[in-house]
């Protein structure tokens, strides 16, 4: 694959009739997407399985039969039948950038780029699985071309097949979660520069894009969890009600007295600087292109009043993303689907890859 398109990036490649495995910290998703249309798509079969934390992280055997047992689960409650399965690859096992190379031919650039791709990448390159696409011309420089390169460990993703094949499921491709969810997060029409993020359990996913492609992509170890161990800490209750007070009363300062709000202040002041440091980067790299909206996924589509916060902290006018926007989604699915909707952000994105037969 070398221009970046409906497939984006793929470190398999892939055929035919297949469904999206989403692994996350806290749940298994899993969907089927049938295309409707240029850019619209009919929900086929969904799953979604509860997974906890210690089974996420186990390398035990036992640990791996426990994820296996969940993940066939989802895909039983599904109804999904074919074998074939694109998988999304966690942010924290990837490592993806953008580089500026020189206006060359298609040709030209597949036998260059292998040569230097190993400047880019942070692991040796003959341990790592490299994909790239290219993106077009460089936005600041017209006699160069950006690139978009992702990389995983070889000994990841080879672990990673070996175990979902032996689950008797067949891998036709893998794409880290951050460009899935651009997918299914940026409507369709959207050529202006957007700033998404997708706060998941333990770590939020940023990516801003310009004409429907990232130009940057990162991750920050802030997720719901820092927010649910500072209120923990500072007003002195179990996890749970930490976690229930941040998604009952959120930011707001007027509710329970501001103190929730006040309890995780600290933290979302260092994950507002994250953000309003990738705004810069951004900036600083492409200065005749501001970005026109943040778009919000995963808990931050759902933490009353953080749309709110992050609008004051930037500058920048933001609203909530649905993932679901290019899907038809049936009545009896959606009232189903209920408060779980929101998380679908990467496993809906990877259900809309295009895979020629």
């Amino acid at each position: 694959m070398v221009r970046y398109n409906d497939d984006n990036m793929a470190l398999l490649k892939g055929v035919g009739d297949f469904f999206a495995l989403d692994i996350g910290t806290n749940a298994v998703r899993v969907v089927q997407l049938s295309s409707s249309g240029a850019d619209s798509w009919s929900l086929q079969h969904y799953g979604y399985a509860a997974l906890d934390e210690k089974t996420m992280s186990s390398s035990s055997p036992e640990g791996i039969r426990r994820l296996g047992e969940v993940i066939m689960t989802a895909v039983g409650q599904s109804g999904i039948k074919t074998k074939n399965v694109a998988i999304g690859l966690p942010s924290n096992k990837t490592f993806t950038t953008v580089i500026d190379v020189p206006n060359m031919g298609e040709t030209e650039l597949k036998s260059t780029i292998k040569y230097q791709i190993d400047q880019y990448i942070p692991m040796a390159i003959d341990e790592t699985k490299v994909d790239w696409a290219l993106l077009g011309q460089s936005l600041h420089d017209p006699k160069q071309q950006e690139v978009l390169l992702a990389s995983t460990a070889n000994a990841y993703a080879e672990e990673r097949l070996e175990f979902i094949e032996s689950l008797g499921l067949n891998v036709i491709a893998a794409e880290p979660d951050p460009l899935a969810m651009i997918r299914s997060l940026l409507p369709s029409g959207i050529t202006d520069a957007r700033l998404i993020i997708d706060v998941g359990e333990q770590s939020t996913d940023l990516a801003i894009t310009f004409n429907n492609a990232p130009r940057l992509v990162r991750t920050i170890p802030t997720g719901l969890r820092s927010l649910v161990k500072a209120a923990v800490q500072n007003l002195n209750v179990q996890d749970d009600q930490a976690r229930q007070f941040i998604l009952k009363f959120g930011l707001a300062p007027d509710r329970l007295e501001g103190q929730v709000y006040r309890a995780i202040e600290s933290t979302l002041d260092n994950f507002a600087a994250e953000l309003v440091k990738s705004i810069k980067f951004f900036q600083t790299r492409y200065p005749n292109t501001p970005v026109g909206g943040i778009l919000l996924s995963g808990f931050a589509a759902v933490v009353p009043q953080f749309g709110e916060y992050v609008t004051a902290k930037t500058g920048i006018a933001s609203s909530v993303a649905n993932p679901w926007q290019k899907v038809r989604v049936a009545q009896a699915d959606q009232q189903k689907l209920g408060g779980v909707a929101s998380e679908f952000a990467a496993v809906i994105g990877l259900a809309q890859r295009r895979n020629n037969k």
